[in-house]
Parts: C-alpha cells; sequence; structure tokens
C-alpha cells in the first residue's frame, strides 16, 4: 500500500485489508446525517427487540420495556453527554455551544450507564415493578448496544488505542483524527511521505469482548440464583475488559484531580463491587435456605 492514504480511508495493513472511502456521513435530500447517530439509533432499536424477546422468554410483559424504553433511551444519552464533557471540559469550555453536538460523537458510556440505572429506579418505583429483574433484563439490550456503538466509534475515527504493529493494527489519515489523539510514538512511526498514523483498534478489542460477554449473559440467563445476578455479570465483566482496554486509548478521560483515567478507576470499582456483592447475597441465600 502506498504511504499516502485517502481522506476517507480505513486500513488493517498486517490483515491485508485496506477499506476505502469509509464514510461518516451521507446525504439526503440535502440533509447531512452523521453515520455515528444512524449506528447509535440501529443499535438503540435492535437492544429494544432483544430486551423484549428476553422479557417473554422469562414470563414477563414485553410491553412494561417498551413502556420504559423512551425514559431511559433520553436520560440515557443526556447522562453520557453530561459524562463526557464533564472529564473533557478543557476541550468544550471555548466553544460550550459545541457541548450540545453529539454528531461527531463524545458519549460516554459510564455516563449512559449510570443514569440508565437511575431511570430504570425511578420507573420500578412508580410503577411498582422490580428493579433487578427489569434491570436483568435490561442488560441483554445494554450490552448489544455498546457493541453497535463501537461500530459507530470506528466510523467516526475515534477510541483507538496508542501505535502498534501488531495483527489488528488499523491506520487512519492524520487529517480524520482529532490532534490531541495523537501521541509522540505515533509521530515517531511517520516518515515525511505519511499521512496516516497507525493505531490499536480498541474499539474492536472492546466490541469483541461484549459479543463475548452477551454469549455468556445468555447462557447463564437460565441458571441465576437471584434478580440482580445478571447485572452483577455486567458489571464484573464490562468492567474486567474495560479496565484493559482503557489502559490503551489516548482519548481517556482524566479525574481532575488525580490524573487517573476515570472510567479504567470506575472500571475496576465495578469488578470489586460485583464479586463482592454476589459473595454475600450468595451467603445470605444460603443462610436463608
Amino acid at each position: 500500500m502506498p504511504d499516502i492514504m485517502g481522506r476517507m480511508d480505513i486500513a488493517f495493513p498486517n490483515l491485508g485489508l485496506y477499506l476505502k472511502d469509509v464514510p461518516k456521513n451521507f446525504t439526503i435530500f440535502g440533509f447531512t446525517i452523521a453515520l455515528y447517530g444512524v449506528i447509535i439509533g440501529l443499535g438503540f432499536l435492535i437492544a429494544l427487540l432483544i430486551i423484549a424477546r428476553v422479557a417473554k422468554w422469562t414470563d414477563q410483559n414485553p410491553d412494561d420495556y417498551w413502556d420504559m424504553a423512551i425514559y431511559v433511551i433520553i436520560f440515557s444519552i443526556i447522562g453520557a453527554r453530561i459524562y463526557y464533557v464533564f472529564f473533557a471540559w478543557d476541550y468544550y469550555k471555548d466553544n460550550p455551544i459545541s457541548v450540545f453536538n453529539i454528531r461527531n460523537g463524545g458519549l460516554a458510556i459510564y455516563g449512559g450507564v449510570l443514569a440508565g440505572f437511575a431511570t430504570i429506579f425511578i420507573y420500578t418505583r412508580i410503577k411498582k415493578k422490580s428493579f433487578l429483574l427489569m434491570s436483568d433484563t435490561v442488560m441483554f439490550g445494554l450490552v448489544f448496544g455498546q457493541i453497535m456503538g463501537r461500530w459507530g466509534n470506528f466510523t467516526n475515527r475515534e477510541a483507538f488505542g496508542e501505535y502498534t504493529d501488531g495483527l489488528f493494527a488499523m491506520r487512519l489519515p492524520v487529517e480524520m483524527v482529532r490532534s490531541g489523539e495523537i501521541t509522540e510514538l505515533m509521530k515517531a512511526h511517520m516518515s515525511d511521505a505519511t499521512n496516516y498514523i497507525q493505531v490499536s483498534p480498541t474499539f474492536l478489542y472492546e466490541s469483541m469482548w461484549n459479543i463475548g460477554l452477551l454469549i455468556i449473559l445468555f447462557l447463564y440467563c437460565k441458571h441465576k440464583k437471584f434478580d440482580g445476578e445478571i447485572v452483577l455479570l455486567y458489571l464484573g465483566g464490562y468492567g474486567l475488559g474495560r479496565a484493559w482496554i482503557e489502559g490503551l486509548r489516548t482519548d481517556q478521560l482524566i479525574m481532575h484531580t488525580t490524573g487517573l483515567p476515570v472510567s479504567q478507576m470506575l472500571a475496576i470499582c465495578l469488578v470489586v463491587f460485583a464479586v463482592v456483592m454476589d459473595v454475600i447475597t450468595r451467603i445470605r441465600l444460603k443462610k436463608n435456605a
């Protein structure tokens, strides 16, 4: 492959895969639509279908989840944006209006998850439903939505890691990524004749991790011992993968006071929380048996 890539190209040279003109958006009737948004929207729709199917499979009423969906979607997006902007304020402080532009990405999954749980909690209190049971059911759609969301990151040329020349190394034209995410190590491996960076495709790693996690959730669902166990399995399983993958990324959101990657620290805390709560709950169940 030549050292000059097309502006919209994405390549995986060590896999022999060269993608030409991968779009970030497209136009219909004069309106420009971000592919990122389409993928996120499609992810939400399929996730809801999965949740409804799991609800029926576990003898619940799928209509309860369709009724709750609009609230969860709205507040999860708001939460994901607030979380991202809060920890990336240096990027937005000089142009506050850009806070409202999510077409180019900038949604942090942990913010969305926290807001989603809060919304489910409030909804179940009002409707007198089981918070833990409904949360367990929602986890299947959540994981699928995360899988789709990472491919939105792919089309946006974001959520990648440090320079690598490994099997899955990905090349992106410099002009298509944020300058602040180009590290000195990436620059050191560029020559005067190149116009691309070569990086770790952490979006792909997390997508594949989540596929494995979703399979585990489905296999374990019928064997769960208590309501809330699927939530704990998700928190521990996703947190374990995110703690590793986040350490590879160059666009980490940093805790203002500590300088530590906030999502990595939160992931580790959630793994510990999930393990401790699972052990405590199982001990209580044995005592009450």
